[in-house]
């Protein structure tokens, strides 16, 4: 037995005699840094016996980590010596790690989330051209954004981003920042310049420049007056800053015709300016006359959502979300125009925002989160129409929207028939290959004249009609146009996403003109207080277009779906993921 020095090796040594758990021989090791001790992992094929030790020791234990049979305590170089000394024991520093520096190929993060979205609807092929949205400024009008890498710097390390507009302070600040997390979110979507651990980019656009118009509370909700200061300033700035593009992610109830929706003129005239407005449809599907405003505006692109069921590289199981709202408009438009990837995308938000602390189970610890919505859809469709833009940009609004439509693949089944219908998938899910090579000219808004329509001195109807049944149909296309609103949207596992020009010559129904080169839906009202009747639906017990709801004497028409006119306008309300 040894005495001279009743430190705590030498307590340890005579313990492990006692109890025969093993026998030991110490050489003390002299140090003048004895007491000082430091973290090592001590690991060992016996886990019980070694957390016996610990036990009997008292050693200050930081973490248990039974996946290796280990556990990390505080040393001192006389403790670390002696354990050194059995065979059975692995003692090894417990190092700090850090992050790779970041770079345009580097820094990914092995927490982070695979990048999807660019393949799917062949953005790649775009990037591999070096098409990124180069020079082209998307407005994000939505809860703000906050500043963070992808955000900031383009794959080049080059800043992109201008700053925020505070539309409810109306003030400008170089700097972003919010609380939501929502508008992050949408942006990093569009623009993100992170790559994954697989070297792929996050956003469609990387390249492209970002503008934050913030008019929506930490709560994502917001005033017309506050938004429609947002648009105001977009079409003020745009040509400084060369904003062709304006995402808006929110809905907000109908409470009127379009032309009669002062936030709706708002939106008609930043198009009329030459900006392409992307707007959500909505998340209050799958009902039909669920899409809201400003999606009902008829000259702008109005976006659905889709989602790959969580398995990227197997089409077949591909579907339409089912929270996302349909067509027609109560003008008898058919919305969405298009739909694009909106289910458990991954975007940047940062930790404390607030739809993080609501959903702590979607956040991955670090810097991105998973959400699902049309809001996210629209972010999608915003940078492929920087993309389109950078590479012409001479495009006009009309001419983006068309050639977006034109080249859109519709969800078909085996037979060759619509999966869904085009008051819920529109001209199908977006290709962004096509679109770039895409020649189309005047397929969009060609009947409708936007002056005339913010002048008051006309307005507009779409080509969708409803039957006795409640059926919804486009009146001289047939029957492959029509929904049978009873029909659900699961898919049938044989999705097959195919170019949408088929044997009956295209979708006549981009235009607001019918198959006899007249407008379907006359744009005269009648004696009866405004009911705008297709001389197939009889008035005598089958009003199919409902009269409960009334806006200054007039009267709105719609299907089964019921506006609350108390609802705020707000970014579209949580869903769960799909």
């Amino acid at each position: 037995m040894f005495y001279s020095s009743l430190n705590k090796v030498s307590v340890f040594l005579l313990l492990l005699l006692m109890v025969t758990i093993a026998t030991w021989t110490v050489t003390k090791k002299q140090s003048s840094n004895i007491n000082q001790s430091q973290s090592y992992i001590v690991s060992a094929n016996d886990f019980a016996k070694l957390n016996k030790i610990i036990e009997i020791n008292n050693f200050k234990t930081t973490h248990m980590l039974p996946v290796i049979n280990a556990v990390a305590v505080n040393l001192t170089e006389d403790e670390v010596f002696a354990l050194k000394q059995e065979s059975w024991l692995k003692v090894s520093i417990n190092h700090q790690v850090k992050l790779s520096n970041n770079g345009w190929r580097k820094g990914q993060r092995r927490w982070q989330p695979k990048a999807v979205v660019a393949d799917y609807i062949e953005a790649t092929s775009a990037h591999s051209e070096h098409i990124f949205g180069d020079g082209i400024t998307i407005g994000i009008l939505d809860t703000g954004i906050e500043q963070l890498s992808g955000l900031t710097n383009d794959l080049y390390g080059y800043d992109k981003f201008w700053g925020t507009y505070d539309a409810i302070n109306n003030s400008i600040s170089n700097y972003g920042g919010e609380s939501s997390g929502h508008g992050t979110h949408v942006a990093s979507i569009a623009v993100n310049s992170d790559y994954d651990i697989n070297g792929k980019v996050y956003g469609v656009a990387p390249n492209a420049s970002l503008v934050g118009i913030k008019a929506f509370d930490d709560e994502g909700k917001a005033t017309y007056a506050d938004v429609i200061r947002g648009i105001d300033w977009a079409i003020q700035v745009k040509d400084q800053i060369n904003l062709r593009v304006l995402n808006m992610s929110f809905s907000g109830p109908v409470r009127s015709y379009y032309w009669d929706d002062p936030l709706n003129v708002a939106v008609m005239k930043a198009w009329q300016a030459g900006i392409v407005v992307v707007a959500s449809a909505g998340n209050k599907g799958p009902e039909p006359m669920s899409v809201g405003v400003p999606g009902n505006v008829p000259y702008i692109i109005t976006v659905g959502a889709m989602t790959d069921s969580y398995t990227e590289t197997y089409f077949e199981d591909d579907q339409l979300a089912s929270f996302s709202s349909a067509g027609p408009t109560v003008e008898s438009f058919i919305k969405p125009e298009i739909v694009a990837p909106g289910g458990h995308l991954s975007g940047l938000m940062s930790f404390d925002a607030k739809i993080v602390i609501d959903h702590p189970d979607f956040h991955d610890g670090g810097r991105y989160f998973e959400m699902s919505g049309t809001s996210q859809a629209a972010a999608v469709i915003s940078g492929v129409v920087a993309l389109m833009l950078d590479k012409d940009p001479l495009l006009t609004p009309d001419d983006v929207k068309c050639r977006i439509m034109a080249t859109a693949r519709l969800a078909t089944d085996a037979s060759g028939q619509l999966a869904y219908s085009v008051f819920q998938q529109g001209a199908g899910v977006v290709n962004v290959k096509d679109s770039l090579n895409s020649v189309a000219i005047d397929c969009a808004n060609t009947a409708m004249n936007i002056s005339e329509d913010i002048a008051g001195s006309q307005h507009y109807f779409g080509p969708a009609n409803v039957d006795e049944h409640g059926n919804f149909f486009v009146e001289g296309l047939g029957d492959r146009y029509q929904w049978n609103i009873a029909d659900n949207l699961d898919s049938d596992g044989g999705l097959i996403w195919k170019n949408n020009l088929g044997t009956d010559g295209g979708l006549i129904w981009k235009n607001s003109l019918g198959t006899d080169g007249g407008l379907i839906w006359k744009n005269s009202v009648g004696v009866d207080g405004g009911l705008i009747w297709k001389n197939t639906v009889g008035v005598d017990g089958g009003l199919i277009w409902k009269n409960n709801f009334e806006i200054d004497g007039g009267l709105i028409w719609k299907n089964n779906v019921d506006f609350n006119q108390t609802e705020d306008i707000s970014v579209n309300h949580w869903v769960e993921q799909q």
